[in-house]
């Protein structure tokens, strides 16, 4: 017989404060043995008693206990099961093309191109896709995306890479050997923190990353065993960074670690701000100051929606600021296929361009990268199209320029629609959706709601979100696994579903919310 997944929350909360899933727990209650040969009991060698412990430390709400929640809900319904919804809209993590986003024409036909070359053909394909795709395969071992690349990636498209940074940078130089090709950003981001971490005790590399921040961060520096340093965003600033922030938290951390890095994303995830010129200028004076290495995640540098912002790299104001600071100032920026206009997520594609490192670590970092032998090609190539698209001139450049036009301006669109619909419900407030792919609104939660929620081992934002899935069908991810200030709670949600879509989210969400209030509050 089939039963539906229990309505009471208890066990994703229980299993969300242990920082795993209730599922494993029951692996260390002594049904950790495997089976018996000659009559003696063999245990197994891995068990959460032998595990690493900083494993068991990481931490990722994006696919934690309430998406693992979802699916079970979502088996349910494909089962026959009937809940107060007909579907489970996964608002919980920015993938476009499970969303619904058509994949950019030109982009696939050159990928699909290098991954079967016999198609260089057909009449179906454009010459300007086949003239990439050939240039892409004869960098490649056999002129095959099936073999593999140096380690930093294929040398043609680092050069690309480099060019588009020079355009993008207008006109500040970029030297192909910096740039390093990556299994989408996420990949760089862990490597060169790999480079980083070290010490012990007092001495141990202290990590500066935003609050809220993506749990990419904070799951990489439990895993390595560094000292998270939170700054805290001005929420009441748009979500502004403060240079003051910065000190108080490099003053405070210099107590117990050694701060040697601050992380910074821009546009920023969950948050969706723009930094302005000027705040950038104070984070680079502050590392230069400070001798921070610098890591700048760009991977929405395309995805900006706000008519007075405008997204400024890391590396431009840092030449801006002169010699002394752009030929010391030790920065790593990351930028990736998975989101911008394409949201190739799958493709896993990605690079980092490294400034100032000193040579020998540098020689380190290839050898690093070395290990794990090279990026995906495909990957590689998608990356290509992104930083060498249609140029004016070329035949194809009406139909890509349509279609990139076409997914940005949506994305505007449903920017300004989610903060319009959210600050219009009572004990929701939204801050504009400047930039990236989320809205990340704060939310009241009354007294007796948190109360209940700590009685059930949870966040209040965990029930909240629990409950919103259980009732509603639909997903997002509490704000307390992103970080946020005591006694603030918030959600994150993508704006990523159809305009149609979205506002059948929205109006649920607003129901939702004003019912949970009267429930908790006996508000009319």
């Amino acid at each position: 017989e089939k039963s539906p997944p229990s309505h009471t929350p208890t066990g994703c909360g229980n299993a969300y404060s242990g920082g795993y899933c209730s599922f494993i727990v029951s692996a260390a209650n002594g049904e950790a043995s495997a089976g018996r040969l000659d009559g003696k009991l063999r245990e197994k060698t891995l068990t959460l008693d032998t595990l690493n412990p900083q494993v068991k430390a990481v931490e990722y709400a994006v696919r934690g206990p309430i998406v693992i929640k979802a699916g079970e809900i979502e088996r349910y319904l494909e089962e026959g099961g009937t809940k107060p919804f007909s579907e489970v809209i996964k608002a919980n993590i920015g993938d476009a093309h499970a969303m619904g986003q058509k994949p950019i024409t030109f982009l696939r036909q050159v990928v699909a191109l290098c991954t079967f070359p016999e198609l260089m053909d057909s009449p179906s394909f454009p010459e300007d896709a086949k003239r990439r795709a050939r240039r892409i395969l004869q960098g490649c071992g056999g002129h095959s995306l099936g073999s593999y690349s140096a380690s930093p990636g294929v040398e043609c498209i680092r050069k690309d890479i480099a060019a588009y940074i020079e355009q993008r940078d207008e006109g500040v130089p970029s030297d192909w050997e910096n740039i390093y090709l990556t299994t989408g950003a996420s990949d760089g981001i862990m490597t060169i923190l790999r480079l980083l971490v070290s010490g012990k005790d007092s001495s141990r590399t202290g990590v500066m990353i935003p609050i809220p921040q993506y749990p990419l961060y904070s799951a990489a520096i439990s895993e390595m065993d560094a000292v998270q340093v939170n700054y805290y965003l001005d929420e009441d600033n748009c979500w502004a960074l403060d240079i003051n922030e910065l000190h108080r938290s490099y003053q405070a951390a210099k107590q117990h670690c050694q701060p040697r890095v601050i992380c910074i994303i821009n546009p920023g995830n969950p948050t969706g701000q723009v930094q302005s010129k000027k705040c950038i200028e104070e984070v680079l004076h502050f590392a230069y100051e400070e001798n921070l290495f610098v890591m700048s995640d760009e991977v929405y540098q395309d995805n900006v929606y706000a008519p007075d912002c405008q997204f400024h790299s890391f590396k431009k104001v840092l030449y801006e600021m002169g010699p002394e600071y752009f030929n010391s100032v030790e920065l790593v920026s990351f930028h990736s296929t998975s989101k911008g206009y394409t949201g190739e997520c799958g493709f896993r594609g990605g690079y980092m361009e490294v400034i100032n490192m000193d040579p020998e670590v540098k020689a380190q970092l290839v050898k690093l990268l070395s290990v794990r032998l090279c990026p995906p090609l495909a990957g590689q190539a998608a990356m290509d199209v992104i930083v060498n698209p249609p140029q004016p001139e070329e035949h194809t450049f009406k139909q890509f320029h349509q279609e990139k036009s076409s997914v940005l301006g949506a994305l505007a669109e449903k920017a300004k629609l989610t903060e319009k619909i959210l600050n219009a419900v009572p004990g929701i407030k939204c801050n504009p959706v400047q930039g990236a792919m989320y809205a990340f609104p704060r939310i009241f939660i009354p007294p007796k709601a948190v109360e209940e929620a700590k009685a059930l081992g949870m966040q209040p934002d965990m029930l909240y979100c629990l409950r919103l899935l259980e009732e509603t069908g639909i997903c997002v991810v509490p704000g307390s696994g992103f970080g946020q200030k005591d006694g603030t709670y918030h959600f994150r949600m993508t704006i990523l579903p159809s305009i149609e879509k979205l506002k059948v989210l929205l109006g649920k969400v607003r129901d939702f919310h004003i019912g949970f209030l009267k429930e908790y509050s006996g508000l009319e």
